[in-house]
């Protein structure tokens, strides 16, 4: 695993996880978001987001986590592992709740500084719609990116991307 990318809904672990990663395989994690959003919760123009993510699929080595649709396709064909968190709705509100609740007017470790957390409805309802709109079409990506080589990865709850790490860490170790 030299590139990998974490994909699911919000509030499910996908930063969680690419810090976990990151020290278990020691590779550079890229968090989206913090690429994305600018002090003051500014987007980053299409093209010069771009340029951000072809920089890094350049590198020999990487995590990168976060969904961003435009330029999906690009990063899952640079990468060579593919970690989709397809965990239940009431898991992933209840990860965007204690999130909202931990961060309450501080910018999260995997934001930008100046983008302190925040909740709004229109995220509520993207995380409470995400199961049913959005992963039947990842899961077909991903079936497809399977067929073209990539390993893909498709956990339905936090207990079994707790196993694959504690399966990733015991061969690490036999490896050394």
């Amino acid at each position: 695993m030299e590139k990998v990318i974490i994909i699911g809904c919000g509030g499910a672990g996908k930063s969680t996880l690419a810090r976990k990663l990151s020290k278990i395989l020691n590779l550079k994690v890229y968090h989206l978001d913090a690429m994305y959003w600018k002090p003051g919760w500014e987007m980053t123009a299409k093209d010069e987001w771009e340029k951000l993510i072809n920089q890094v699929i350049e590198e020999d080595s990487w995590i990168m986590d976060g969904n961003y649709g435009s330029t999906m396709d690009m990063r899952a064909q640079a990468a060579g592992t593919i970690i989709f968190l397809g965990y239940s709705t009431p898991r992933c509100l209840y990860g965007v709740f204690k999130r909202r609740i931990m961060y309450h007017r501080r910018t999260r470790t995997d934001m930008n500084e100046g983008c302190p957390e925040r909740l709004d409805w229109e995220f509520i309802k993207w995380v409470a719609r995400y199961k049913r709109e959005k992963a039947p079409d990842i899961i077909t990506k991903l079936e497809e990116l399977k067929l073209q080589g990539k390993e893909i990865f498709h956990f339905t709850n936090p207990r079994e991307t707790d196993e694959f790490l504690k399966e990733l860490i015991n061969k690490r170790r036999s490896i050394n």
